[in-house]
């Protein structure tokens, strides 16, 4: 019983990081926090329920379908929600992408209806891998692991061996002085949104695919969760996102397993661990503690 929870426990951490991963990568850069990131997770399941049902793609390329669309509209977020408001107050900015969010959940409301609706056909059907006598695991959450780990080496290799990595690295270590060195700042920071917003956006597919269900706002409570990640790992910090994101989809799972929503609701989980962070390390397990001047 335990192994099994522990296993659904990091096929949920990797969706968790997968989303969280965005966030952290255009914190590190801007200092932003991303508030419609969620929406965007959500734009990838559309993306990939239009290229399924309308364009006739399978699943495969339903997938890289919705990756690109969500980067492109990462890259249009940013560049007309937070570009303009680059040099002005935090909050600005904050409330833009709020607005945005909730502007383009009104949109898919309108365009889709707010009624969910399953996962289209793909014709590939969920099945059960026995690992041991108690212990299993379905294609769907073994993918999801699988693709974690590839999307978190390959970032790993272009943040470490591709120039415009490293340029990402300078400039979330200082932006100023990276543009003076002559890194194309807004390049950078186009990148990274549209980085995140792909890893988003395949979370999203396998996550509806997984629970067959597609619905407007399905992108708010794992946007707010992938925000409890990056504040659990330490604002910024890729590791501790990694780490943070494995910690609640374990103790979610567990959660789920042994108490059943009995005591609290597993998706309060992270509010709760988030609200128990802050008060014993409010810097997060992996970040820096900012001394006042």
């Amino acid at each position: 019983m335990l192994a099994q929870q522990l296993l659904n426990g990091v096929a949920l951490g990797f969706t968790y990081v997968l989303i969280a991963i965005g966030l952290t990568m255009i914190y590190g850069v801007l200092k932003l926090l991303h508030f419609a990131h969620g929406v965007i997770y959500a734009v990838g399941v559309f993306a990939a329920m239009i290229g399924i049902l309308y364009l006739n793609m399978n699943f495969i390329v339903a997938c890289l379908f919705a990756m690109i669309i969500a980067a492109i509209c990462g890259v249009a977020v940013e560049r007309f929600a937070y570009r303009p408001l680059r040099n002005v107050h935090p909050i600005t900015t904050l409330i833009s992408g709020v607005g945005i969010a909730i502007f383009l959940e009104s949109l898919f409301q309108v365009v889709f209806s707010s009624d969910p609706r399953a996962f289209p056909d793909t014709g590939m059907k969920v099945s059960v891998w026995k690992i041991s006598e108690s212990i299993s695991i379905t294609n769907v959450k073994l993918t999801i692991i699988v693709v974690g780990l590839v999307a978190l080496v390959l970032l790993y290799a272009f943040l470490r061996w591709t120039k415009m990595g490293i340029a990402i690295q300078a400039t979330a270590q200082d932006m100023r002085a990276a543009s003076l060195m002559g890194v194309n700042v807004n390049r950078v920071v186009a990148i990274t949104f549209m980085i995140g917003s792909a890893f988003a956006a395949i979370a999203g597919v396998l996550v509806a695919y997984d629970i067959n269900s597609i619905y407007p706002t399905m992108g708010s409570v794992p946007g707010l969760k992938a925000f409890c990640v990056v504040v659990l790992g330490g604002l910024g910090s890729i590791p501790g996102t990694i780490i943070g994101g494995l910690i609640l989809g374990i103790v979610e799972s567990l959660s789920e397993g042994y108490l059943n929503g009995m005591i609290i609701d597993k998706d309060a989980i992270a509010f709760v661990i988030l609200i128990i962070i802050l008060l014993v390390k409010p810097s997060g397990l992996f970040g820096r503690k900012v001394e006042k001047v």
